[in-house]
């Protein structure tokens, strides 16, 4: 059998066949190279596993299966990694050459970690580079366990996405992955389920570009979203009552404020009513305002909403 890698990079693939070699590049130049790439293809029909193949190194494996959702997809891949530290990259997005230097680090000075992630920054092609308004979490060059995850999560931008995070594989396993079933969410409530229960590691040596402008990403979906995994999960923790107020304070404002995300999901869909209940059982100190902004909305029939996004974006652009 072949030396185990120290780190698996799983790459879930569903018909970003014009993105997957950016991804698969960014990962090959890598100054850290002990690593192995499984790509698992979530019934892509846009020929990128076609592209995959096309990457001569015996470290890449790609994995194909019948459409599941990309839960499912990183599931898969956590199964079939051999390395203990699982790192995780979407196909649109890439890590500049440092990327998992910086994770090895975090991980050697924190083991005690559940989450080890580094900074990003958000490309947009007519807006350009804009980088994440994080909260509480001390100025750069600062390194280590985060404060307070949860805090961190309500003030400002997550300090933990999708395409920064690894996660060494008995915790994957002890958390069972991603929950599947859910077409969004389903990565904010794993990062919260580990976060319950462990610290989080965090740099601000940063080695991600999050491309928001690609094609096919889940949050530009238009249709309702009934649940949301992390509240679920939250509301489970919330009960057992063994935690600090001031951590169950965090907690149930950052719960709050994913709810009002969840309603302009559903507000975007055309799904008012929906949006209302949601906001009904909104309970928030920090959020007060907005809460209030988005029941109004809430009240405004689907084509008057609707334009006042469109306002909004081309004010944004421009």
């Amino acid at each position: 059998m072949a030396d185990v890698p120290a780190v698996s990079v799983v790459i879930p693939l569903y018909n970003k066949g014009p993105y997957i070699a950016r991804a698969l590049t960014s990962v090959l130049a890598q100054t850290f190279q002990d690593i192995e790439v499984i790509v698992v293809d979530d019934g892509s029909t846009d020929g990128g596993a076609e592209v995959v193949r096309g990457f001569d190194d015996p470290r890449i494996r790609l994995i194909q299966q019948e459409n599941r959702g990309v839960s499912a997809a990183r599931n898969r891949g956590i199964e079939a990694a051999r390395a203990e530290l699982v790192a995780f990259l979407d196909a649109d997005d890439e890590w500049t050459a440092g990327h998992l230097e910086t994770i090895i680090r975090l991980r050697r000075n924190a083991s005690e970690a559940g989450i080890y992630a580094t900074s990003y920054i958000e490309s947009f092609s007519r807006k350009g580079m804009k980088k994440p308004r994080f909260a509480a979490i001390p100025p750069e060059p600062w390194e280590g366990l985060l404060p307070d995850y949860f805090r961190s999560c309500t003030y400002g931008d997550t300090p933990v996405c999708s395409s920064t995070a690894s996660i060494p594989k008995h915790i994957l396993t002890k958390f069972g992955g991603f929950q599947e079933g859910f077409w969004w969410g389903e990565d904010t409530d794993l990062w919260g389920r580990i976060a319950f229960r462990y610290p989080v590691a965090f740099s601000w040596d940063g080695g991600v570009i999050l491309h928001r402008d690609a094609e096919n990403r889940a949050c530009n979906k238009k249709q309702p979203v009934l649940k949301h995994p992390f509240v679920l999960s939250a509301s489970k923790y919330l009960k057992e009552g063994a935690q600090t107020q001031k951590h169950v304070y965090y907690i149930k404002e950052f719960v709050a404020k994913e709810k009002m995300t969840q309603a302009l999901f559903n507000m975007h869909a055309g799904n008012n009513k929906e949006a209302q209940n949601i906001l009904k059982e909104c309970e928030t100190e920090e959020f007060k305002l907005r809460k209030e902004i988005y029941r109004l909305l809430c009240l405004l029939p689907t084509p008057v909403y609707s334009e006042i996004i469109k306002l909004k974006n081309t004010l944004i652009k421009n």
